[in-house]
């Protein structure tokens, strides 16, 4: 599993390796195989993520977490090609509010909010509510097996 981070200083090396093991879980639960797989990962502010939420979602606010899935049909996915996955655009100062909100951890909510990310990059989407549970359910498997479940 190779993550590119436009800014690698932005998180420690501890929550750099706890995403890779989300991102390996999160993958593996869909039976894909993560030596093969890249996601490219930039952190940008509030007034750069309600921009791009504004230009790709026609959506003027800003928000804690965008995806840009490269992948629309998985099984055209030749075995001898890596998987480009896609893009993952995170707040983190949203992360850090939110996570305040909600009383947990800075680190659970940014890798929360990275796998949710991966999810859609894999074709998960929650606009209806049987796709919201699905979604939710992946989710919730791999922060348990990081053991960074809602408290």
């Amino acid at each position: 599993m190779r993550i590119l981070c436009s800014d690698e200083g932005v998180l420690n090396a501890e929550i750099m390796d706890i995403l890779e093991k989300a991102a390996t879980a999160c993958l593996e639960n869909e039976g894909i195989d993560p030596d093969r797989a890249e996601i490219s990962l930039t952190f940008v502010s509030k007034t750069e993520i309600r921009e791009l939420n504004r230009t790709y979602r026609n959506t003027d606010k800003s928000t804690d977490v965008l995806s840009f899935p490269l992948i629309e049909d998985f099984n055209e996915i030749r075995q001898d090609e890596d998987i480009l996955l896609g893009d993952v655009v995170i707040c983190l100062e949203k992360a850090r509010e939110q996570a305040e909100e909600y009383g947990h951890s800075e680190t659970r909510e940014t890798v929360y909010l990275f796998v949710h990310s991966v999810c859609h990059l894999l074709g998960y989407d929650h606009m209806e509510e049987d796709e919201k549970q699905e979604m939710r359910e992946a989710e919730e498997r791999v922060m348990s097996y990081l053991e960074l479940e809602r408290r």
